[in-house]
């Protein structure tokens, strides 16, 4: 005896809605050929495996011990077929995204997104030191990065603005700024800022350490820091001071470290960077679902 997948399809299909039409739509075909295809896979077994009339459709005894000993081998058949369409389509493996600070909010959806329009592969996401945001990208140990613009360097790639974000200033709790509903722009010049350490280019750097002001107010150079944390606890201990977008404070919250909103400058943005021809088909599809890239097989 033979059966076809197609009619296993049906019967479980079918077992799960217990309604023909519901049936054919999810199996894009008409109510007439999931009658058919039900038919002849009783005929194979020799048994009704629904009761149906014109208001209701019900398993059988026969029918529920069927899809009891169907059900294991059937998931099996069924995740093995996705898993190789995915390979085909090159939508199986693992893309490793870095960031830099925490994955918030826009971000964290775009891998969640990811994974949900993707089930086979996945987005794995790597934290990166401040003072090395690009280094794991242009030597391979990721395929992406959530960075802060500007990305300058002649080796990678980047999208549009995922996110845009206005500044806050970190600072100690003791520090006279902390009392402040805001400051403006030109008061930066108050503060020693954390020398964040190459090899982060400098252009990028600025961003959150900058040397003047807008109107071009020097400002004061403090310790230098290579990760966040170290960041954080100079900030804490009120040796120096760092810029930060508003989400940042908003899920980095601590009790020794105030973030003040900054009048006068320019917002945050963020984008996903990438090694110059190192697109993989993974990545297309990343982007696309992001809304940077379109897909390009």
């Amino acid at each position: 005896m033979s059966l076809e997948f197609r009619e296993l399809e049906c019967f479980v299909v079918l077992s799960e809605e217990l309604h023909f039409t519901r049936t054919a739509a999810r199996l894009y075909t008409s109510q007439a050929r999931v009658s058919q295809l039900l038919r002849r896979l009783e005929a194979r077994i020799g048994t009704r495996l629904f009761d149906r009339n014109s208001r209701r459709v019900r398993l059988t005894a026969q029918g529920e011990r069927f899809l009891a000993e169907l059900r294991p081998g059937y998931d099996d058949v069924t995740r093995a077929v996705e898993r190789a369409r995915a390979r085909a389509r090159g939508v199986e493996g693992v893309l490793r995204v870095g960031f830099v600070g925490t994955p918030y909010g826009t971000l964290l959806d775009l891998v969640g997104d990811f994974r949900d329009r993707h089930p086979h592969a996945r987005a794995d996401l790597v934290e990166l030191r401040l003072s090395d945001p690009f280094g794991p990208l242009l030597r391979g140990e990721i395929d992406a990065a959530f960075v802060t613009l500007p990305v300058t360097h002649p080796e990678l790639d980047n999208g549009e603005t995922i996110a845009s974000d206005p500044f806050v200033l970190g600072v100690s709790a003791r520090h006279p700024f902390a009392g402040r509903a805001s400051i403006d722009a030109e008061e930066l010049a108050e503060c020693a800022f954390v020398e964040i350490a190459q090899p982060a280019p400098a252009s990028w750097r600025a961003q959150q350490s900058p040397t003047v002001t807008p109107g071009g107010r020097p400002i004061p150079r403090g310790p230098e820091a290579s990760t966040l944390q170290e960041a954080l606890s100079l900030i804490a201990a009120d040796r120096a001071a760092l810029l930060f977008c508003a989400q940042f404070a908003q899920y980095n919250g601590r009790p020794d470290v105030v973030f003040v909103p900054v009048a006068g400058l320019a917002a945050s943005r963020v984008t996903l960077a990438w090694r110059s021809g190192h697109d993989t088909n993974l990545l297309r599809l990343f982007t696309a679902g992001a809304g940077l890239l379109p897909v390009s097989a």
